[in-house]
């Protein structure tokens, strides 16, 4: 939840630009810069977390992300907008976000789509608890003082949960689970040269980069999006509260579903429900009801993505080195996170409208879906024979 704030920082944009006339384009970019580098440097703490545990990640993490809230109470140009709340926290963020995923895996096996959906689930809810929290506090004591609130909020926080973090010992199990009869029991852990060499990851990457830009689209471009579809202010505001619904459910109850259904069925059916109901949200958006529908649907189909994906890597490639193995999958979110502004921003400005962009991004999750079917649940057993079998 903590770390979650980081998508809160669209509060402080306004205040920002009124203060120092910079345009929403630039501002914008923050995100941006922010998503690259949570994608980058979770790869980096992926390892740091493998090789030495969670706690020094988790304190690394921590640090930099209240560090860069801290600094940010400084700004006084662009670039260090950019340096504080895109790099900075971004880093803070890329470090911190691999550890609850990883060690979660790792102690409950047997319910691992639940807990990865909860782990999610709270980083997607942090923005939804902090978001409204900074804009009344804007208000009352200035956009300055909020950075430095919300960075010894989370400097406590990320400590705290940084002491209670540890490992299970080797060779734990949970009371009556069997992994001979589990889906989810991740009995190979492999390495990233074991990973890389299967036709299964390159599947599961060209579709997790594929699939998500529908929600990064809508995601960067929903106020506008929203006001350009006939809407008030005020339902472009809930808007945002509707999608963070969706988002925070998907990622829960999507991960509790793939661990009775199957990690890869979840996957293609939810890139299913998005590749249809992008283009039903543009063609319906001027009926409010149909809006936020369709608009919960588009952003549960995304939140499901982020959270089945990471078990899935657990299971088909276990979870001793599922830090830095996560991280390369999670690049392509990273990509995503790029081409999905990119694409609706251009869109906009190329048509005037958001027509194209909803469609060509359905188009990509058809792509996506069709790379899901090439994925393999389990790894190849010539590959399987290559990987180290000890915990």
């Amino acid at each position: 939840m903590s770390l979650g704030t980081f998508y809160a920082n669209s509060a402080f944009l306004p205040s920002l630009e009124a203060e120092f006339g910079w345009t929403r384009a630039q501002t914008s970019l923050v995100t941006t810069f922010g998503i690259a580098m949570i994608a980058t440097w979770y790869v980096i703490g992926g390892r740091l977390n493998d090789t030495k545990g969670p706690r020094i990640t988790a304190l690394i993490g921590g640090l930099l992300f209240s560090l860069g809230l801290l600094l940010a109470s400084r700004i006084d140009s662009l670039a260090m907008l950019y340096l504080t709340v895109g790099v900075c926290c971004g880093i803070g963020n890329g470090f911190g976000f691999v550890v609850p995923t990883a060690v979660g895996s790792k102690w409950f096996p047997d319910k691992r789509g639940l807990i990865v959906g909860l782990m999610v689930g709270g980083y997607g809810a942090g923005s939804g608890v902090f978001g409204p929290i900074a804009g009344r506090l804007i208000e009352a004591v200035g956009w300055r003082a909020t950075f430095q609130i919300l960075a010894a909020c989370c400097f406590v926080m990320t400590m705290v949960a940084t002491y209670l973090l540890r490992n299970p010992p080797a060779g734990y199990r949970p009371p009556g689970w069997n992994p001979a009869q589990s889906a989810s029991a991740g009995g190979v852990n492999a390495t990233a040269s074991d990973m890389l060499r299967t036709r299964t990851f390159w599947a599961l990457w060209a579709a997790y980069c594929l699939g998500t830009p529908a929600g990064t689209m809508v995601i960067s471009q929903l106020v506008p999006f929203a006001r350009a579809s006939g809407h008030t202010a005020a339902i472009a505001g809930l808007a945002i509260t509707v999608g963070a619904v969706g988002n925070t459910a998907g990622r829960i109850l999507s991960g509790w579903l793939s661990d009775h259904f199957g990690r890869l069925n979840t996957l293609r059916l939810m890139v299913l429900v998005s590749t249809v109901a992008m283009p039903l949200l543009f063609v319906m958006r001027e009926n409010l009801t149909a809006f936020f529908i369709l608009l919960c649907i588009v952003y549960y189909c995304y939140g499901t993505q982020l959270s089945v994906y990471a078990s899935t890597c657990a299971d088909i490639w276990g979870t001793k080195n599922l830090g830095f193995n996560y991280g390369l999958l999670l690049l392509a979110w990273g990509v995503a996170g790029i081409l999905g502004p990119v694409l609706g921003g251009r869109v906009y400005v190329a048509t005037g409208e958001y027509r194209w962009a909803f469609f060509i991004a359905a188009a990509l999750s058809l792509v996506s879906l069709a790379a899901l079917f090439v994925a393999e649940p389990r790894r190849p057993p010539a590959a399987a024979k290559q990987a180290p079998t000890h915990d």
